[in-house]
């Protein structure tokens, strides 16, 4: 590596992406108002309910400046899910083996989106614009196509909250929509086709999906392009997006030439298997969380702080477990005839006769190897002191994002105009975005790497906003999120092709 190249960017810190509160309106002495109750705002509501938490998340968007803001965020634990009922068909099951029914997983939604309103002082009927559900609850499931039965239960918490069905589909034209949305939207020029930011989602030539949490991967994809809108990194295709959620999701686009009649790019990659569960598992080790459901956010929570540790007076003992739980993280292309990947149902054949990447992660064979890492997390608690293992834990995430950034640039799929982007608690806490960003300027990957790379939370939200935008034709031309990196807006080439 050239000590030149690595000298411009030193000292310099990844473009780093929170929710902002959206502002405020002042009326008169000491009385702010926020803008989304004067201003023409898209208000959605993301339902995530994942295999640690379970999220109602609202967003307000902007229809004058197309920025997006957290209006109210509300988090519960899933292993805190009532338990199964006399009667009732316990349908999956979290990664800790937290047992699920329809009926339990529609309560627990139905009492978060309830919550989350009650707080915000919104009303679920008139204020809310949109609702989109995604899970990552994937672990107990025999195939991809199970998820929809999860989708099911989750549409059903929405209903029992008082979400009119109309607002959980795309309009069937800007005449369905109400006047504060048709004043901003081009419905009556565009038809929603599928594509969210410009990008076509994967489908086999069987028309199934190839992975479970295929939609938390869509979702990521374009809450990174949401957030990037806050930096100075253009991420638009072709990129890359992480999402180091309890499990992982992503995805990998395309290039588009500039003047392709069809604009949308391709996605050539999906990612998928354990992300945050590692971490997990090491904590576990410790003795200070629950043996089967305690998590890493037990004992770290969500801050983005790293402390203060001296990497230097221990860089042997964190190198030499960080390599030792290495070797138990399995990251490659996913063979053709595994079934699950990181306990993650997967459609491998499909994916390579579709031409699509499978990139995952696992820990043993379909995790049967984390109880390996719950060891080296007892041992390093044990022989070390906390900040140790919480270091650890840092260069572990770290070392995993970087790995599958190798895979991705030995299959060319990152090009010099790409950029690539991280979301998740195992990608953006501590100092995993400091660790990620020298690895991948030690790659030398681009000639100027901190604009190529980004790191957003409330991703899964983020996007769901912006999935909302897309299927009710809400777009900024002046300030584009589809199209390619440095390009202008897509929108007449999609008017064109939609004639």
């Amino acid at each position: 590596m050239c000590a030149g190249f690595l000298k411009g960017f030193f000292g310099k810190k990844p473009h780093m992406v929170y929710s902002p509160p959206p502002p405020s309106i002042s009326h008169g002495a000491g009385m702010q108002i926020p803008e989304y109750k004067n201003k023409p705002y898209f208000i959605v509501a993301s339902v995530e309910m994942g295999n640690t938490t379970t999220k109602c998340i609202l967003t307000g968007t902007s229809l004058e400046t197309g920025l997006c803001y957290v209006i109210n965020k509300t988090v519960s634990m899933s292993r805190d899910v009532r338990p199964p009922k006399p009667g009732e068909e316990i349908f999956g099951k979290t990664l800790d083996g937290t047992e699920l029914t329809r009926e339990s997983v529609t309560e627990l939604v139905r009492n978060t989106l309830i919550q989350c309103h009650r707080e915000a002082k919104l009303d679920i009927k008139n204020d809310l614009d949109f609702v989109v559900r995604s899970t990552g609850v994937v672990a107990a499931m025999e195939s991809p196509d199970q998820v929809g039965d999860f989708v099911i239960a989750l549409a059903n918490g929405c209903l029992d909250a008082g979400v009119p069905p109309r607002k959980m589909t795309p309009p069937m034209s800007i005449d369905n929509l109400p006047k504060k949305l048709k004043d901003h939207s081009f419905a009556d020029r565009l038809v929603f086709t599928g594509a969210v930011a410009g990008v076509v989602p994967p489908v086999g030539s069987t028309g199934v999906e190839m992975v479970a949490n295929e939609m938390e991967g869509e979702l990521a994809m374009a809450g990174i392009k949401e957030g990037a809108k806050w930096t100075p990194v253009d991420f638009r295709n072709p990129c890359i997006s992480l999402d180091f959620g309890t499990t992982l999701d992503g995805r990998i686009t395309g290039d588009v030439p500039h003047d392709a009649d069809n604009p949308f790019a391709k996605t050539i990659g999906n990612f998928c298997g354990l992300a945050g569960a590692i971490p997990d598992a090491i904590v576990r080790g410790t003795g200070l969380v629950e043996g089967r459901t305690g998590t890493a956010l037990d004992v770290f929570g969500e801050g983005n702080g790293g402390g203060s540790f001296s990497f230097g007076r221990h860089r042997k003992v964190v190198s030499d477990y960080v390599d030792l739980c290495n070797q138990y993280i399995d990251i490659r292309i996913v063979p053709p005839d595994r079934k699950r990947f990181g306990r993650v149902p997967v459609y491998a054949d499909v994916a390579a006769e579709s031409g699509v990447a499978l990139i995952g992660c696992d820990c043993g064979v379909d995790g049967d190897g984390i109880d390996n890492l719950k060891k080296i997390g007892a041992e390093i608690y044990e022989k070390h002191r906390l900040s140790v293992v919480t270091e650890v834990i840092d260069r572990v995430c770290a070392s995993m994002a970087l790995r599958m950034i190798d895979v991705c640039n030995e299959r060319h799929f990152i090009p010099g105009n790409a950029s690539i982007g991280f979301t998740g608690r195992a990608a953006i806490s501590g100092k995993k975005p400091e660790y990620i960003l020298e690895g991948i300027i030690d790659r030398e990957l681009f000639a100027d790497p901190i604009d190529h790379i980004v790191f957003v939370d409330d991703g899964l939200a983020r996007g769901a906003a912006l999935m909302g935008r897309c299927m009710n034709s809400l777009g900024k031309p002046k300030n584009p999120l589809g199209g390619v990196r440095g390009g202008g807006c897509i929108m007449g080439r999609r008017i064109k092709i939609g004639r």
